[in-house]
């Protein structure tokens, strides 16, 4: 799972960097993440994942930090965000629910909505995150030690 959830990510994201630097392409990279990298998931016993998906979201946050910059050679300039869905119906989770691993009603019942997502629901935000839209939005981690 920290191979597919976390190595896979940073390898690709790696990669393309690679591209638009070699090409001084400005433009955006979103990972996706979870929510389940910032909280610990209500009938669902999954450290692992919860960990790689908080593994992204902070992946996101130096990649945004190391990329962002145009350099003098006009390299760099890459905006990363991490796209952190909630509960997604698809087809592991379906056997998720199926093999008794995870609630599918304590799963609506925690959600504000009271219904869980499909991926059709996540094309929109992540078509704005690599848009032009959000030219000014990166991950950041807010430092709430210094108040900023």
């Amino acid at each position: 799972m920290l191979k597919t959830n976390y190595t896979g990510v940073f390898l690709s994201a790696r990669a393309c960097a690679r591209q638009m630097y070699k090409y001084k392409t400005q433009g955006s990279i979103c990972l996706v993440a979870s929510m389940s990298g910032m909280i610990a998931n209500r009938g669902f016993i999954a450290p692992v994942y919860n960990s790689s998906k908080a593994a992204v979201v902070q992946l996101a946050r130096n990649l945004a930090m190391e990329w962002g910059r145009i350099e003098p050679d006009g390299s760099g300039g890459i905006r990363v965000n991490a796209l952190s869905p909630g509960h997604i119906v698809t087809p592991m989770v379906e056997e998720n629910f199926k093999k008794g691993e995870a609630n599918r009603k304590e799963w609506e019942e925690n959600n504000m909505l009271g219904r869980l997502s499909t991926p059709e629901e996540y094309k929109s935000a992540g078509l704005f995150l690599l848009s032009r839209a959000s030219s000014y939005m990166v991950s950041k981690e807010e430092d709430l030690t210094n108040g900023r």
